[in-house]
């Protein structure tokens, strides 16, 4: 098997073939597997990324798995080669969501790095600014920013915002202070030392969303909810939104849609903003409300969808896999998808218990050695019975997954270990993680 990406879902997937007998290359684009806990979760979260970092490493470095890193599925690997070349029973692909969703406004992209910052690189500067190794974009966090937005990945981009500019208000005071104290809450950091946050100046950014804000996707009713259970959950989005405005005092707006750009010398310094009617799930605009917001700085947080990849056909945002149980892509017999490349969403548990379901269902399917189709003596089936059985069992063997001559085998090994010797990985995991961790990541 062909697993592309190493993170929560690639390694869980990973990890099942492996337990069944099944060998796995694992093509991690990265030099470490961490995705997104490393890239997309704030580093404040050091105990969460510290566990999952342990529950992916203990996952890659099963016997029968390969892991061959720094190796990017459209850079250094090319997609048609993989999945008709290579040899492999199957290409799951499990790379995620690493291309923020378009702002939405024509012309808008013209101002990236010119007032316009997406959430992805922003966050990923964030977690790695501070490594002496670090060589990507660094980004000012000028206080009275903007961030259009309104999940769990909008709060973050907020915090960290709050805490930049927190931190660099009581250091101008003569009050040292960092992240991790400033995370557990602004407003009692400067009850410690005696000041209020208002008498720091800071005027602190405002986070505008579309809809109300007990539509905010901060938390996610059970399947086939309830009215109560809908009310409920409306009420737990409400309380988060409360207690993080309490804890890092930015601003919010709720039915503010962005309709235009505000743009002064080559740059741009804010969005024209309407307020919003809401139908259903629907945000229409109220003719007529139309303002400017005016800012420093705009962060565009509206959501993550797979970067476009040469080979890979899109339905719309996402790659075109078939709905149902088990997405496999609509152009390719032998690739499927797990995690946030299929569902776009970058909940952990929800990508663990995705590729679960679907890589269960895939052994369950197509890696099966055989069906008995004459029944017990006991439970001896008619022989119309039969027939149908017979018929089904050959479709399923159709769609089975052969085994691999030892020549086939030893092709993919061979081209495994080319891409490995590549970047100098000698197939010992725990040594080449410690090479390549920063000694200074936080």
């Amino acid at each position: 098997m062909a697993v592309v990406g190493g993170a929560i879902s690639g390694s869980v997937a990973a990890e099942i073939f492996a337990d069944h007998g099944i060998r796995v290359a694992v093509f991690e684009q990265n030099a470490r597997p961490y995705g997104k806990i490393e890239d997309g979760l704030p580093r404040w979260h050091v105990e969460q990324r510290k566990q999952e970092y342990a529950r992916i490493d203990a996952r890659l470095r099963k016997p029968g798995v390969y892991f061959i890193p720094c190796t990017k599925l459209g850079r250094d690997i090319d997609f048609e080669d993989l999945t008709r070349n290579w040899g492999f029973s199957a290409v799951i692909l499990a790379n995620g969501a690493w291309r923020d969703r378009d702002l939405g406004i024509p012309g808008a992209n013209q101002y990236v790095g010119k007032g316009l910052v997406y959430q992805n690189p922003f966050i990923y500067w964030y977690n790695h600014k501070n490594e002496s190794s670090y060589r990507g974009v660094r980004y000012e966090t000028p206080d009275g920013a903007l961030v259009v937005g309104g999940g769990l990945a909008s709060i973050d981009v907020v915090k960290v915002l709050q805490l930049e500019n927190y931190e660099r208000a009581l250091r101008a005071r003569g009050i040292e202070t960092s992240f991790q104290e400033l995370e557990k809450g602004v407003p009692a950091v400067c009850k410690e030392h005696g000041i209020r946050p208002e008498d720091l100046g800071v005027k602190g950014c405002l986070l505008i969303y579309r809809r109300r804000e007990q539509d905010m996707p901060l938390a996610q009713p059970p399947d086939d909810p309830t009215p109560e259970q809908i009310v409920k959950t409306e009420q737990v989005r409400q309380k988060m939104l409360r207690l993080a405005r309490e804890k890092y005092l930015f601003r919010f707006q709720d039915r503010r849609l962005p309709t235009g750009l505000v743009v002064e010398n080559g740059r741009l310094v804010g969005l024209k903003v309407a307020e919003t009617r809401i139908d259903g799930r629907r945000a229409e605009p109220i003719p007529s409300t139309e303002q400017d917001i005016r800012a420093p700085l705009l962060i565009s947080s509206i959501g993550s969808v797979p970067e476009v990849l040469p080979g890979i056909s899109m339905r719309g945002e996402y790659y075109a896999f078939a709905v149902g149980a088990v997405p496999r892509h609509t152009e390719h017999r032998h690739v499927f998808g797990v995690g946030n490349v299929v569902t776009g969403q970058g909940n952990i548990r929800v990508s663990l218990v995705h590729s679960q379901a679907v890589t269960q269902k895939l052994l369950d399917h197509y890696a099966r050695t055989g069906i008995d189709t004459e029944g017990s003596a006991a439970m001896r089936p008619s022989d119309e019975q039969r027939v149908t059985e017979r018929a089904e069992a050959l479709i399923d063997r159709a769609e089975c997954w052969p085994a691999l001559s030892l020549s086939q085998v030893a092709n993919i090994e061979s081209r495994i270990h080319a891409l490995q010797q590549r970047v100098d990985y000698t197939g010992d995991y725990d040594a080449w993680i410690a090479k390549v961790t920063p000694p200074d990541l936080e």
